[in-house]
Order: structure tokens, then sequence, then C-alpha cells
């Protein structure tokens, strides 16, 4: 049965690895427990009755929830390994009887030991590959470590560039253009820069999906309520007379059309037109809720 404990244990490191590639390093994927996770605590916070509030909690909660699990995971899968070649595979520090210090609960101390470098020396492998494989622990929780620096560095930065657009977007729609105001060369350029931030936004959403379980509680800070106005704002440049807005219209109207079918693809799921995609987006993050 030792070889079915370290075939379990080593199918959890494992699994955690990939799970940390997928959610930090490959920016077309998604972690299947990370996203498990995101997307559980995103719509259990749905059913709280202060929605704002327990919303804008959501995505922190559930970044440090991701991070608990890996290493949860990782230190039973690695305790896995060593349990069941204990006590005869390792020596113990005077005082220590190796019978009494044998347990899946010494496995697990053994293996947090590890995987935070303590390195307290009073339980250590003696076998050869044993040896080899507790600093590789070691290395795994370095590793872990860094994908939480990494992770937490990349999101809030793509937060902010979400916030920053969708501020802007509402200065846009409180100073009403007019037709004959986005009909001219600086309307032009409006949308051209409206369409360069659109797309910087699809490309946070596919390299940082867990950013969309972050929730923007300031009306005016909130992509969700604002980018309906871009669609707006688009259909009204399209008829324009100047030849460059209607160019820059349709740009910014393929840019708002990726972005739609990224947000639909990956959390909404309504295979609708954009506009009902964005619509189901405002919806879900408690824009027509009275949140």
């Amino acid at each position: 049965m030792n070889w079915l404990a370290n075939i379990a244990g080593a199918a959890l490191v494992l699994f955690v690895l990939r799970d940390v590639f997928h959610t930090l390093w490959h920016p077309t994927s998604h972690g299947g427990l990370s996203k498990l996770v995101m997307t559980g605590l995103w719509r259990l916070s749905a059913s709280v009755t202060s929605r704002r509030r327990a919303s804008g909690l959501a995505g922190p909660i559930a970044m440090v929830a991701v991070v608990a699990l890996w290493s949860l995971t990782v230190v039973v899968g690695w305790a896995l390994i060593y349990w069941p070649h204990m006590p005869q595979a390792f020596t113990y520090t005077a005082g220590l009887l190796p019978a009494e210090h044998s347990s899946f609960t010494d496995a697990l101390y053994i293996s947090l030991v590890h995987i935070s470098t303590l390195g307290l020396g009073d339980i250590a492998p003696t076998a050869g590959w044993l040896r080899i494989l507790a600093p590789l622990e070691a290395l795994v929780g370095f590793v872990l470590l860094t994908a939480t620096v990494s992770w937490t560095l990349g999101i809030y930065p793509a937060l902010a560039r979400r916030r920053a657009m969708a501020l802007r977007l509402s200065h846009l729609s409180r100073t009403h253009p007019t037709a004959e105001q986005i009909d001219t060369d600086a309307g032009a350029a409006i949308l051209d820069s409206l369409a360069a931030g659109i797309s910087v936004l699809s490309v946070d959403f596919m390299q940082y999906a867990e950013s969309y379980y972050f929730y923007d509680g300031d009306d005016r800070t909130s992509l969700a309520r604002h980018i309906t106005y871009v669609c707006t704002l688009a259909d009204r440049a399209a008829g324009a007379r100047h030849p460059d807005v209607r160019l820059s219209a349709a740009v910014l109207r393929a840019a708002l059309e990726d972005l739609a079918v990224i947000l639909d693809q990956r959390f909404l799921h309504t295979r609708g037109t954009p506009q009902q995609v964005f619509e189901a987006f405002a919806e879900d993050h408690g824009r027509h809720s009275g949140a």
C-alpha cells in the first residue's frame, strides 16, 4: 500500500503545480482549482443581503483561499510521500522515540517544516531518494511564495487599468458630447484612445481572469456600469460625416466585440450579442440589483 500513498501524494503535488502554472503563466487558460474557488465565492457573495460589501470582499478573500488551498494540498501531498516510510527511513533527534512519532500528523509536521524552509532537523530523512525529495519540497514552497507575490503584483495593476478606463468613460458620459463634437478630429482621437484602452482590458481579462471577480464598488470606477455607454458612443460615431471618425468608430466596435467574446466565453456564457453580454456583465456585478 506504500506505493498507493506515494502516487496519491505525487498526484496532489503535480495537480497544484499545474494549477499554479495555468493560473499565473498560461495567459489563455485558467487554473481549474483557482477558477472553482473564485467562481464559488463570487456566486456566494451574490446571495448575501449586503451585495455591495460582500462582492467587494469576494476577490481578495478568494485569492487568499486559493493560495491557502494550494499550500495545504502540497503539504498533504508530500506528507503522503513521507508517511509510508516512517520511522525506518528517518532519523530522530535525541529525546524523540521513532515509534511514537511516525503517524500521519508527524508526516504533516515534516512536510510543513520543509515547505516553509525552516529545516529544524529534529526529524530528517536518511533514505537517499527522500533526502532529494525534501529539498525539492522547499523549492516548491519557494515557488508558491513567488507565485503569490507575482499574482498579487499582476492583478492589482490590471484592476487599476480597468477602473481608470471606467472613470474616463464616466467623465465622457457626464460631459454629454454632441454629435457635432464627435464628428471632428478630436472625436476620432478620443475613439481611438478608447479602442486602445478596451484592447488592454481584453488582454487583462485573458491574462488575469481572476480580476473579473473583483467588484468595483464606486459607480464612477465601475466598468460594468459604463461599458454600455461605449457601445452607444460607437454607434453614434458610425454615422459621422468625417471618414476618420467612421474608421475610429469601426475599430472601437471591433474592440468591444472582442471584449464581449472574452467576457462571455470565460465568465457569462450568454451566447448573446455584445450588448447582451455587457448587460449581463453589469447585472453580474450588481449594477441592476440596486446594490
